[in-house]
């Protein structure tokens, strides 16, 4: 607890929260608070943390949808209690991390998910067709405390550490003005959370690697790749055991044996080229709901202008860019790039209301006549319009201009 305390260890966890930003906690004190609210209080904090008196405040409920349907819930620590488990995070995870197995790439330190997808490409490629995914049922909901704890205190003996920890999963959850105790489960939304998912994961992790097997785990996401799809099932059945050993439940409707080019893994798949050499693409799933997003954020009855819709829209297709840049298909790009460009012109297209300005405007614009006058009688045919002369009056340099990256450049 002293080295958590240290001044260079707790500047270096205040910048970390600043820069992760987020919402405010119960108490509503937002990250631009904090530095103020530490240097009036963080004395008697610091005596509290040193003494084990320490006691966290509940988490904040809150429920974003999921991809596949349905919500996840998150709970998120007040500002000041993010602070503190961030500077828990650093002198646990250079404890912790050099011990975790090899295959385990969620949430650690010069690792990533592109790292991950990699080393999966790499056991297709050696043959290994078939892979075990393994969808754990509400894993950060399900986390036992005594058995994490069980582990923790095997590695950390400053009981003051173990007593703090314990209370962060104790710590109730306020929903709807009362506060839920909870008796298992870890919060996703504190920077503590993946640290302990991992060091519970890791038992699972160890026994893999005993048995020989080929896998790859991001967080609570595992995938083994096996040769046959009766090896798959046989792990798949063990699988079960171990998980139920740690009190966790197998998801039997997501979790399946199957041909690892019909999976996909953080938002990635595989296919068969020529040679049979195995490329990444991004998986249908994932494309699909990029193009869900866009179409939200390009809805033609939204009342913004181009240049404000494109704001928003660019930031976006910016940051799913760089996540999907390991995709081996650039054609693919270049086709949601001519989706993404129709579906803007046609927004333009409604902008300008009727075929007065319509017409004026493409004329302006160096459309034909002839050209412009078909489309602005056909207006309100939005998307099959804007595919013709729109081309022309709005093309693809305008929209870079507007902040739209292309996917596929």
């Amino acid at each position: 607890m002293e080295k958590v305390c240290e001044r260079q260890n707790l500047q270096a966890a205040l910048k970390r929260v600043r820069q992760n930003a987020g919402s405010p906690g119960i108490d509503g004190m937002t990250v631009e608070e904090l530095p103020n609210h530490l240097r009036v209080h963080w004395p008697l904090l610091r005596e509290k943390l040193l003494a084990g008196q320490y006691q966290p405040q509940p988490v904040k409920r809150v429920a974003i949808p999921k991809p596949g349907g349905g919500e996840r819930e998150l709970g998120i620590p007040t500002v000041l209690d993010r602070f503190i488990q961030q500077a828990l995070l650093q002198v646990l995870q250079p404890q912790f991390d050099p011990t975790f197995s090899d295959a385990s790439y969620g949430f650690r330190p010069g690792r990533s998910a592109h790292d991950a997808v990699r080393r999966a490409q790499a056991y297709v490629q050696e043959g290994r067709s078939f892979v075990v995914d393994i969808d754990l049922e509400k894993f950060f909901d399900r986390v036992n405390h005594d058995i994490l704890m069980g582990r923790l205190a095997k590695r950390i003996a400053d009981r003051r550490v173990l007593r703090l920890i314990r209370r962060y999963l104790n710590a109730g959850v306020l929903a709807d003005g009362v506060v839920i105790e909870r008796g298992e489960g870890t919060p996703q939304g504190g920077p503590l959370s993946p640290l302990l998912a991992n060091v519970l994961l890791d038992e699972i992790d160890k026994e893999l690697e005993r048995r020989g097997h080929a896998f790859v785990r991001y967080a609570d996401d595992l995938n083994v790749y096996v040769r046959t799809q009766r090896s798959g099932e046989r792990v798949m059945t063990s699988l079960r055991k171990l998980f139920g050993k740690l009190k966790l439940r197998v998801n039997e409707t997501k979790s399946k044996v199957r041909r690892a080019t019909a999976s996909k893994f953080l938002g990635f798949s595989f296919w068969v080229a020529a040679g049979r050499t195995i490329r990444r693409r991004v998986a249908p799933q994932a494309i699909e709901r990029m193009k869900e997003r866009v179409r939200d954020m390009t809805r033609r009855s939204a009342g913004r202008s181009l240049a404000q819709m494109c704001k928003p829209l660019g930031k976006y297709l910016t940051g799913w860019k760089g996540y999907f840049r390991l995709a081996e298909t650039p054609g693919v790009f270049a086709d949601i790039d001519g989706w993404i460009r129709h579906r803007l012109r046609a927004v333009q297209l409604k902008h300008w209301k009727n075929g007065h300005v319509v017409y004026r405007e493409l004329i302006a614009r160096g459309v034909h006549p002839d050209e412009a006058r078909r489309v602005a009688i056909n207006r309100r045919r939005w998307w099959r319009t804007s595919k013709v002369a729109l081309n022309k009056a709005l093309p693809n340099e305008r929209f870079r201009r507007l902040g739209v990256p292309s996917l596929a450049s």
